[in-house]
């Protein structure tokens, strides 16, 4: 039993799920679902797809290299049961996991680690450009607003 990847998106595919299209030349093509064997006919390019791997990756959204990526790979070699071999995988499978979850919450954190800092500034600046919505414009009255660390001062002269 394996798992297989969409050849469009690179979805997990799970036995009897998915679409597999085989062509002339005795290619195999496996799709999660209907959408990617779409695309995949109309001759798509899946770095265009935003729900894909390859965007994903192609804009930095996703870790491309990583030494735990080298475990999926597929191998064809049938190897003679052994328990102890199965149990010694099974726990390195459970312990790469782990490793990857890490390594994909720091590669996030790394991502969004200006995006506070930059919202603030925007919101700062918007507030600077546009306080006579939040204040009245007929209003007499000086005053001073202190937004964040800037003070922004106003002399209304209404007449």
């Amino acid at each position: 039993m394996r798992i297989e990847a969409c050849y469009f998106c690179g979805a997990p595919i799970y036995p009897a799920h998915g679409i597999t299209f085989v062509r002339n030349d005795a290619k195999v093509f496996r799709f999660c679902k209907s959408k990617c064997h779409k695309h995949f006919k109309m001759k798509h390019n899946p770095l265009r797809a935003k729900y894909t791997k390859a965007y994903r990756r192609s804009r930095g959204k996703d870790m491309t290299v990583d030494k735990t990526f080298d475990f999926e790979k597929r191998r064809n070699r049938p190897v003679r049961y052994d328990r102890e071999l199965f149990g010694t995988t099974l726990r390195a499978m459970k312990r790469i996991l782990d490793i990857r979850a890490k390594r994909v919450a720091s590669h996030h954190a790394k991502r969004m680690e200006g995006n506070k800092k930059r919202e603030k500034e925007l919101a700062l600046r918007e507030i600077r450009e546009s306080i006579d919505i939040i204040r009245a414009p007929n209003a007499r009255t000086p005053s001073k607003i202190k937004i964040g660390a800037v003070k922004v001062d106003k002399m209304e002269m209404a007449s």
